[in-house]
């Protein structure tokens, strides 16, 4: 469990990854013998006991993902593109007060851009060239003789040490003193830097973060006792009522976009699948009558599944769309066995089309329909046995709907479908009494 803490005022590095100076994480691990979720709370209530900071509770797992996609640690990411640092800051504030408000947005707030007191030297080009120094050079002695530079290592006890020439700290101790610093000129003599540029402590950035070429600013949040997609599709209506100008554009990021785009390639991959069990459907049975039996079938296979994962969590996640492929899988291949023995039994053993065919194929691929089930569902017994806990939010869900549609698959292939071939497996006229 990770737990994120920072002042409104900053962010700092901890550990390898680079922060502002006012943030830290601290990592709690959870016995797991105990009630996970009222540590959890426990946990929440001591950190909201602490005012005036931006903190956030969640799981390892959650915050490398979020952190991974997005470069932030929140649920919803709004980031705000556009040429000038000010005018983001004055967009990411209309953005943040559209958003307040919106059911199920906690920790709503935006990426902190500071300005702070740097040391800018600008050179007077025609006083430079009186001199007979060119800008750079007026720039490169500046930087020199202020914040120094390395001009060799020395090597003692296995360990490198930088060797660093810079002005004593009298010489640098305040802007008159930077002023009247003397530099070199061609002809050996020497000029103050004032004389030669306009030297002055001006207002900065702290930070100027950029993406796809141009600079950015990010309004973040979580998502707190509300479904992700509905908070998200508030967030995305509630950006349409800010007026971006030229130049300036918002994108809704974060675990919802993500989500979204991964679906997009799962619902694609599923589509491909579906056709492709199509043809080896009709590959199976050489037969357009059992393809279309069999294929118009599955759908009912997943409901089993889709009402699992709703009465699970709700919603269908990444880990429940896997399942439903999964058990679509498992629900072909036991139609498959189902009606491929029965074609054989009327077509290898002789035996006459009818509920005695029927019957004697669904007595003889029970067992191993039901050791389909059975081993699967064993297998992913300890997942759900253990929970919606950390590390396990994709094999829960998952786990979740295989079970439930396994269910519903088992009892599909074992009642409804010798049913469907009784009444469909044979054509009118072919299953007419002689007269």
């Amino acid at each position: 469990m990770c737990v994120t803490a920072a002042p409104i005022s900053g962010r700092q590095k901890n550990a390898d990854e680079p922060y502002g100076i006012y943030f830290t994480e601290n990592w709690i691990s959870v016995d797991p013998s105990v009630d996970y979720d009222k540590t959890l709370a426990s946990v929440q209530e001591v950190v909201d006991g602490y005012p005036g900071l931006v903190r956030d509770v969640q799981t390892y797992l959650k915050e490398r993902i979020r952190e991974v996609l997005t470069g932030s640690s929140d649920t919803v990411v709004i980031r705000i593109y556009g040429p000038e640092l000010h005018a983001l800051e004055d967009k990411a504030e209309e953005v943040l007060a559209a958003l307040e408000g919106i059911p199920g947005v906690v920790d709503l707030k935006k990426e902190l851009h500071m300005e702070q007191p740097q040391i800018e030297v600008e050179v007077d080009l025609a006083k430079a060239q009186q001199y007979g120094l060119k800008p750079g050079d007026v720039r490169r002695a500046a930087s020199f003789l202020i914040q120094g530079e390395e001009i060799g290592d020395l090597f003692f006890g296995a360990k490198i040490y930088g060797v660093n020439v810079w002005t004593p700290l009298e010489a640098r101790d305040s802007l008159t003193d930077i002023q009247n610093l003397w530099i070199d000129t061609p002809d050996g003599g020497r000029v103050r830097l004032s004389e030669v540029a306009d030297v002055r402590i001006g207002a900065v950035p702290n930070v100027i973060a950029r993406e796809d070429q141009s600079r950015k600013i990010d309004v973040s949040a979580n998502v707190k006792d509300r479904d992700l997609g509905s908070v998200a599709a508030d967030v995305e209506n509630a950006l349409g009522n800010v007026d971006f100008p030229l130049g300036y554009h918002a994108e809704v990021l974060g675990e919802f976009a993500e989500r979204e785009a991964a679906q997009s390639k799962l619902l694609l991959a599923g589509s491909i699948a579906v056709l492709a069990i199509f043809f080896l459907l009709y590959t199976s049975f050489n037969n357009w009558r059992m393809t279309f039996l069999t294929f118009f079938t599955l759908p009912w296979a997943l409901v089993g599944g889709a009402l699992a994962a709703y009465l699970s969590s709700g919603i269908i996640s990444l880990g429940s769309m896997v399942g439903l492929l999964t058990i679509l899988g498992i629900a072909t291949r036991n139609g498959i066995m189902m009606i491929s023995h029965f074609q054989h039994l009327e077509e290898q053993e002789g035996e006459k089309f009818g509920p005695a065919l029927v019957l004697r194929g669904a007595r003889e691929r029970i067992a191993p329909i039901m050791m389909t089930a059975l081993t699967t569902g064993l297998a992913l017994l300890p997942l759900i046995l253990a929970g919606d806990i950390p590390g396990q939010e994709i094999e829960y869900p998952m786990a979740i709907v295989i079970l439930g549609g396994l269910v519903t698959s088992t009892l599909l292939n074992l009642l409804v479908v010798p049913t469907l071939y009784l009444r469909f497996g044979k054509a009118k006229e072919a299953t007419a009494t002689p007269a």
